[in-house]
């Protein structure tokens, strides 16, 4: 059964296709059909959000055409960070944009590597010190229908080194340590992360979560 995430990745996708094919094309023939592209995926936005906002969107697409390799289309990062202290208990973050607990999570920033990203994220959104010791989920965002835009989130697991809890006034409503028994309310997207989240901060051996492939690529999830 095709679901509204589904839709969301195919249009995505398409709009992703005709942005990178206006990057390098110096065809009229070529931006015009590319754009058309554009549109159709227009459509199936409108549908799923039952706007009439067409245009909007395309709009909103052709804003972000560059030109060459830096137009080339490709997901956001993003970073994420489960911490665990000697009480065994995950830091979360009551999120401000969207009332939801998570673990500390933001955008990839040039300049730094992905685990300088994570422990970065820490300290700005929670005050704690804290030191990546593995890699323990990599995820397409869609996919794991946390997000609506094209995202792969990185998640590190790692330890507290120092600092105190001081949440980020623009960033968390509320942030604190948490038993897997006592976990807040609302989580961020299903919960299915939390069991993979407490074996790491156990120091189970565990196997780096990742999107198993889709055989066609465009099947829908439902379908595997």
């Amino acid at each position: 059964m095709t679901d509204e995430h589904d839709l969301i990745r195919w249009s995505e996708a398409l709009a992703g296709i005709a942005r990178t094919g206006l990057a390098f094309t110096e065809s009229l023939y070529e931006r015009e059909r590319y754009e058309e592209v554009l549109h159709v995926a227009s459509d199936i936005h409108a549908h799923i959000s039952q706007s009439s906002e067409k245009d909007e969107k395309v709009a909103e697409w052709m804003k972000s055409v560059g030109e060459g390799v830096p137009g080339y289309v490709t997901p956001k990062v993003a970073i994420g960070a489960v911490v665990g202290n000697e009480d065994r208990e995950i830091l979360l973050i009551q999120r401000a944009d969207s009332g939801v607990w998570l673990f500390p999570t933001g955008f990839a920033d040039v300049g730094y590597s992905a685990a300088e990203i994570a422990e970065k994220e820490v300290f700005e959104e929670t005050g704690m010190h804290v030191e990546v010791s593995r890699i323990i989920s990599i995820l397409d965002g869609i996919r794991a229908k946390f997000t609506r835009m094209p995202l792969y989130s990185i998640v590190f697991h790692c330890k507290v080194i120092g600092g105190e809890l001081n949440p980020h006034p623009l960033e968390c409503i509320d942030a604190g340590f948490f038993s897997q028994d006592n976990l807040p309310s609302p989580l961020a997207g299903s919960g299915d992360w939390v069991d993979h989240a407490f074996a790491a901060i156990r120091g189970e051996s565990i196997e780096v979560e990742f999107d198993k492939p889709r055989r066609p690529v465009w099947k829908s999830d439902g379908e595997i």
